[in-house]
């Protein structure tokens, strides 16, 4: 049962789909479930300081969301939109006379698909020719650009909020679809781990004060962390690889928590992939640069996180697979359940959900 796709369903009242984030980031509210009991309880994402272990080291992913959302213009007019799905630092150019060049992956979505060999154009200095077209709308091929890529995405580009979010992204999104502590060197990931918009500065500044450690990790989000499963065994599904990083300093810090028999709480199903992609049994952790597939579903035995901070995932997703694999599929669902009853919110913008 735990392998069937189908048992991954659950119903979710449409207006309980958090379309706006919460108007200041530590007023969300959060269930806390107790794995061992299945029994589950509600309060302020304030109060989680109140259900940690004293002492434990939390650990969140700080990797940064560009607007990675463009729209072009192939050689007819026709409209494309372009998702760039490679992460900016292992974007490699070439130089070939004023423009750089790089071999990128993007997902595309037009009324009449773009074939390779055709160009798309989002500016008279940036522009993408298909190579190869992939299932789903995915493609790879060549992006040519002159001057800062960085900065014209910045300047050009839109948010790729979810396609549940039923609105255009504006403004208020380019500021909170973001982590207080994502890092401007980490940029790149198409979507936000959103277990950690939850945080404002002053309330990581609070956790700190109060013992509780603090280390970050690396995943850029891509196509890994919301590509939907679709195999009906899921033990079937091929993983999108993402890429990740864990530091020394990282490392250190969950080696010397591990030591101290101090608690793991990962921030995000992101950082708990990061994580588990690394570390082995006991207190060995290492720095680590690399792709990672792992998926993570019941049945797996977790090495490195001990409880778990996360938001609410989609039916049928890894995500829920994810937590399902650290608490249990009918445990999960049965605290899913319970959280329509409340009210609460779901999804990227929605509450909290803090497995212990």
């Amino acid at each position: 049962m735990d392998y069937d796709l189908e048992s991954y369903d659950y119903e979710l009242p449409p207006d309980l789909i958090a379309q706006y984030p919460c108007p200041d980031r530590p007023d969300s509210r959060l269930m806390v479930l107790d794995r061992a009991t299945g029994k589950s309880t509600s309060c302020r994402f304030l109060d989680i300081k109140e259900h940690l272990v004293p002492g434990s080291l939390l650990v969140a992913n700080n990797t940064r969301v560009l607007p990675a959302r463009l729209t072009g213009k192939k050689a007819s007019g026709g409209k494309v939109e372009f998702l760039l799905l490679t992460p900016l630092p292992l974007i490699t150019p070439q130089r070939d006379g004023l423009e750089k060049t790089a071999l990128v992956d993007c997902l595309l979505k037009a009324s009449k698909h773009p074939r390779p060999g055709q160009w798309i154009e989002f500016s008279t200095d940036t522009r993408f020719k298909i190579l190869e077209r992939g299932e789903m709308g995915r493609a790879r091929g060549e992006l040519r650009w002159k001057g800062d890529l960085v900065r014209f995405f910045i300047e050009n580009g839109r948010v790729p909020l979810p396609p549940y979010i039923q609105r255009k992204d504006d403004q208020n999104d380019h500021d909170r679809y973001q982590t207080v502590y994502a890092s401007e060197d980490k940029i790149g990931s198409v979507a936000a781990p959103t277990a950690g918009l939850h945080f404002s500065p002053e309330f990581k500044d609070e956790l700190e004060a109060s013992g509780f450690g603090w280390a970050e990790v690396t995943l850029y989000v891509g196509y890994g962390t919301f590509s939907p499963v679709r195999c009906r065994d899921i033990r079937e599904h091929p993983m999108h690889p993402e890429y990740i990083e864990v530091s020394p300093e990282a490392a250190s810090r969950i080696r010397e928590a591990r030591k101290a028999g101090a608690k793991i709480v990962g921030i995000g199903t992101t950082t708990a992939r990061t994580l588990e992609s690394v570390g082995v049994p006991g207190e060995k952790m290492t720095a680590h640069q690399g792709w990672t597939d792992l998926f993570i579903y019941p049945g797996y035995k977790f090495k490195v996180i001990d409880q778990l901070v996360t938001n609410f995932h989609l039916p049928r997703s890894s995500l829920l697979m994810m937590v399902s694999a650290l608490a249990g599929r009918e445990c999960i669902l049965n605290a899913y359940n319970e959280a329509g009853r409340q009210g609460f919110r779901f999804f990227s913008y929605g509450d909290a959900m803090f497995i212990k």
